[in-house]
C-alpha cells in the first residue's frame, strides 16, 4: 500500500492523460467521417474506460472495481458486436437498393 501512495501522483497523471484520450475518442466518434471510424472510436473508448477503472481499483485499493471492470468489458464487447451487425445490415440493404436501381442483379445474393 505504501508503494501505491508513493506513485499516487504518477497514477493520477496517467488517469488525466487517459481522460484526455477518452475525450479525443469521443470527438472522433462524433465527427466520423465514416461508420467504421465511429465503431473503432467507440471500441477504443470502451477499452480506455476499462483501463481507467482498473487504475482506480489499484489507486483506491478497492477490489470491487475490478468486478465492475470485467462487467463493463463484456457490455462493451457486446455493444461493439451489435453496432457492427447493425452497420452490416444497413450496408447490405443499401447495396441491394443500389443493385435494384441500377438494374443489375448480383449472382452472389
Amino acid at each position: 500500500m505504501e508503494l501505491i501512495q508513493q506513485y499516487s501522483p504518477l497514477l493520477y497523471g496517467i488517469l488525466s492523460v487517459l481522460a484526455l484520450l477518452l475525450v479525443l475518442c469521443l470527438i472522433r466518434a462524433v465527427i466520423g467521417p465514416r461508420i467504421a471510424d465511429r465503431l473503432v472510436a467507440v471500441n477504443m473508448m470502451g477499452t480506455l474506460v476499462m483501463v481507467i477503472i482498473a487504475l482506480l481499483a489499484v489507486v483506491k485499493d478497492q477490489g470491487y472495481l475490478l468486478d465492475i471492470c470485467l462487467i463493463y468489458a463484456m457490455i462493451s464487447f457486446l455493444a461493439v458486436v451489435v453496432l457492427t451487425r447493425i452497420y452490416t445490415g444497413v450496408y447490405r440493404e443499401a447495396k441491394e437498393n443500389e443493385n435494384r436501381k441500377g438494374g443489375t442483379h448480383d449472382a452472389n445474393s
